[in-house]
């Protein structure tokens, strides 16, 4: 009974609250942040105090890592031993802190993110700057608190003699709060501190003439003094940082970059092997190989060039797709009066400014009371001194230690501390030296005492200490920037064609989706005929193109496809290609594609026009589409279709006042109107009525013809009928009009069109159900009268309708370089 007394109802909205709350509070305050004052998170100020406590100092030789772990574990962290390893580690390297606060001895890692040995194998000790933002702790500085088993006391911050937060930043995640400060130089801000205790009103713009930005141990160009500026005034930026990089010449009449300084924390094994992927890849051309030549002497990576590479160029595309260059992000945020605060530059050095003065107060009332303690007995020596006899004669008289001090303290008015100094007398210090020492240390006393007093007293005295003592450091610990400040981010620009081989290609679209690009070499070594395919599909584009060329391709859907040339998969000639749907998302079972255009430039004056099976028409401006960001997995749209409606042509023209669209149906209904009732609209319209349809008619096709001349058109029927005429021969109408009938209307199995196409030297393939086929050209039949029924080609009765007409394929008749 008196258990369930104990027992609470609580929510769970409740103590998940509490719980996390209070979780939240300690990894902020204890474990992720670093505090304002010395710029430490609680390990490395425990890892630190517990290794100066164990005497592992700079002056004495190195001691098991180890050791040092098991001891900060065992009094002040009760954590695992591996982060109390990483924390010591990362404190060693000089390539993540600007200036170090721990020396190693063995294998702490490398740049190339290699893992350190284990602690067994390797030696530390503290760095002598380190040693800096310790002195001074036992002379009651800071706040000392129990550890976690009220066994020792450790120091809730350090007395930090420089400002090491800004010098060696941090880097930290924890609840609702995370922390990037970039390392600073030393020198230099210590000249800006300096500068705002003589102006503590100063201005960011001139603390920033002073400390110009951050500092990185691994050097590096930072981009942006605004941008650095608007970081250091709300804690919060972002700036361009960069790789020091030249071009040299080599010889073969070629060049190679050279890579010196990389971006902060950036794995420099990651960046190489990145590089070299660009390489393998072939995403750019020009790279011969990539070598990491760093060695005990510095870093250095090689991007050797092949010959005649646009050297510019290529680093301009590295810049932008490899961790040569990074955006590094400013997130000042760190742990001030207990709370987790956003801060700026001035916040941070007027918190450390604050901080530094408490010490140093401290320490000389510290001191004084020393130095007050030890004058008094200094006097009493003296007075002993002077009348000696008289002091011995009262020490024989006495029955012990404890009876002479009272008898001192009667007989000749020494006070207790006196008296116990004289007792203490070793018999050596009666000579008439010693006297004299004594006068000389009362003198010198005096002086401290004198001065300490002033500078308690006086804060402009005590500014004068601390500003002394920063120099001092500045002078024997500082040392020249690393970093190099620029202060316009510099835009990049990657022209394709510095990157891309200029190559003459082949370049194959088949109706299902298959695309490639072959080399001349290997079109010329094969027959025409041996282009792998499959029997349904045949060639919308075989064309000779060159790899700084781009493609589009419109599918059936009013999708259209980007790629550029030198993006085709590279096969040879007798391959099928990469089908679309291996890139491309969301493609749908039956798009095909319909049309292929090459173009070295988006044409301001070109537009395409668009034919859709139920009879709506559109012109889109070519410019519209411009390569899109996610070109590589999806399509763009051309036109906006109904549910159960296909594109069944594509053009591209620049004369749209000189030509017509001439527009055929399945009832052989035909309307010639002009492009230019067609208005322009953008890419994701559906267009306008071109043909007035019957139900259950539908448009076969549409063609673009000049309104003067004369354009032979070729229409095939269901019954295999072929017939050639003119498009002219139909007047020029308004647009949506019904037409005028092309095949002469039969009361008993009519005319129906399957197919319509230009009707010059391109040869076709008329299936019909049975497969039976008929090749022909246009060119076979005469122009005949719009009322005429053409020519029947296969026998209706025994082989069925007419399902399919095919081009047929033929070699380009371009003048093709064998090489």
């Amino acid at each position: 009974m008196e258990q369930e007394k104990n027992i609470e109802e609580l929510t769970l909205e409740d103590v998940m609250g509490d719980r996390f709350g209070r979780y939240s509070k300690y990894i902020i305050q204890e474990r992720a942040l670093p505090d304002i004052r010395d710029g430490l998170k609680p390990v490395q100020r425990r890892i630190l105090f517990a290794m100066n406590k164990d005497g592992n100092t700079f002056e004495k030789a190195f001691r098991k890592s180890a050791k040092s772990v098991g001891n900060i574990m065992g009094f002040f962290h009760p954590h695992g031993d591996s982060s109390i390893y990483e924390a010591m580690v990362r404190m060693s390297q000089d390539w993540k802190l600007r200036e170090i606060l721990i020396e190693m001895h063995g294998n702490n890692g490398s740049m190339d993110g290699d893992p350190p040995a284990a602690m067994r194998y390797t030696e530390a000790r503290l760095s002598e700057l380190s040693g800096e933002l310790l002195k001074d702790i036992d002379k009651e500085t800071v706040e000392l608190v129990w550890n976690f088993d009220d066994s020792e006391k450790e120091p809730t911050v350090l007395p930090a003699k420089f400002p090491n937060l800004l010098v060696n930043g941090s880097t930290g995640i924890s609840a609702g709060y995370a922390t990037e400060i970039p390392p600073h130089n030393l020198a230099e801000v210590i000249d800006g501190t300096i500068y705002l205790i003589d102006h503590p009103d100063a201005s960011l713009k001139q603390l920033m003439q002073y400390i110009p930005g951050p500092d990185f141990p691994t050097g590096g160009i930072l981009q942006g003094t605004k941008e650095l500026a608007q970081a250091y005034e709300t804690g919060r930026g972002k700036v361009i940082l960069r790789s020091k990089t030249f071009i040299e010449n080599i010889k073969g009449n070629k060049q190679q970059i050279v890579i010196n300084e990389i971006p902060y924390e950036v794995n420099k094994a990651n960046l190489v092997r990145k590089i070299d992927e660009i390489r393998i890849n072939k995403k750019i051309e020009g790279i011969a190989e990539v070598r990491d030549e760093s060695d005990r002497t510095g870093l250095q990576i090689v991007v050797e060039l092949k010959k005649e590479a646009n050297a510019e160029g290529i680093l301009n595309y590295l810049f932008k797709n490899t961790e040569l260059q990074i955006n590094y992000n400013f997130n000042m945020v760190a742990i001030d009066q207990k709370r987790p605060q956003q801060v700026g530059l001035k916040h941070i050095l007027t918190s450390y400014i604050q901080h530094r003065k408490e010490v140093v107060l401290k320490r000389s009332q510290f001191e004084l009371k020393k130095a007050q303690a030890r004058q008094h007995i200094v006097d009493g020596l003296m007075k002993a001194l002077s009348i000696l006899d008289e002091v011995i004669q009262t020490i024989r008289a006495s029955k012990d230690k404890k009876d002479a001090k009272n008898n001192l303290i009667i007989q000749h008015q020494f006070t207790a501390e006196q008296a116990e100094a004289i007792v203490n007398l070793q018999l050596y210090r009666l000579t008439n030296t010693d006297i004299t020492q004594l006068q000389k240390e009362a003198e010198e006393l005096a002086l401290e005492i004198a001065t300490l007093q002033k500078i308690i007293a006086n804060e402009a005295e005590l500014f004068k200490v601390i500003k002394q003592e920063l120099k001092d450091i500045k002078k024997k610990y500082g040392n020249e920037r690393l970093t190099k400040i620029q202060a316009e981010i510099e835009e990049i620009k990657i022209e394709t064609e510095v990157l891309i081989a200029a190559e003459d290609v082949m370049v194959t679209v088949t109706k299902e989706g298959y695309v490639k690009r072959s080399s001349l070499r290997s079109y010329a070594a094969s027959n025409f005929d041996e282009l792998a395919m499959k029997e349904s599909d045949y060639l919308i584009m075989c064309q000779q193109l060159n790899t700084l060329d781009h493609l589009l391709l419109v599918t059936n859907k009013g999708n259209v496809i980007y790629r550029p040339i030198h993006e085709l998969p590279d096969l040879r000639w007798k391959e099928i290609g990469e089908h679309i749907s291996q890139t491309i998302l969301k493609l749908s079972v039956d798009e095909n594609i319909i049309a292929a255009f090459s173009y070295k430039e988006l044409s301001a004056v070109a537009t395409f026009v668009l034919i859709s099976k139920q009879g709506l028409i559109k012109q889109v401006k070519m410019d519209e589409f411009t390569p899109w960001r996610t070109y590589k997995t999806r399509f763009a749209t051309m036109m906006n279709l109904k549910e159960n409606d296909e594109v069944v042509n594509v053009y591209l023209t620049e004369e749209q006042a000189l030509q017509d669209v001439f527009v055929v149906t399945n009832q052989a209904y035909a309307l010639r109107f002009n492009l230019e009732q067609v208005p322009i609209s953008g890419p994701k319209a559906s267009g306008v009525k071109s043909i007035n349809l019957k139900n259950d008619d539908y448009v076969v096709n549409g063609l673009l013809v000049y309104s003067n001349g004369d354009t032979p058109i070729l229409l095939v029927s269901q019954r295999s009928a072929v017939k050639r005429m003119l498009a002219q021969e139909l007047p020029t109408t308004g647009r949506a009009k019904r037409g005028l009938m092309i095949f002469r209307e039969l009361k008993k199995n009519p005319h129906r069109v399957v197919f319509m196409a230009e009707g010059d030297t391109q040869g076709y393939t008329m299936f019909n159900q049975k497969g039976q086929s008929y090749p022909f050209t246009g060119l076979d039949f005469p122009i005949a009268e719009r009322t005429s029924n053409g020519s029947m080609m296969l026998d209706e009765q025994d082989g069925g309708l007419v399902i399919a007409v095919q081009p047929i394929i033929t070699a380009p008749q371009e003048d093709l370089p064998t090489e």
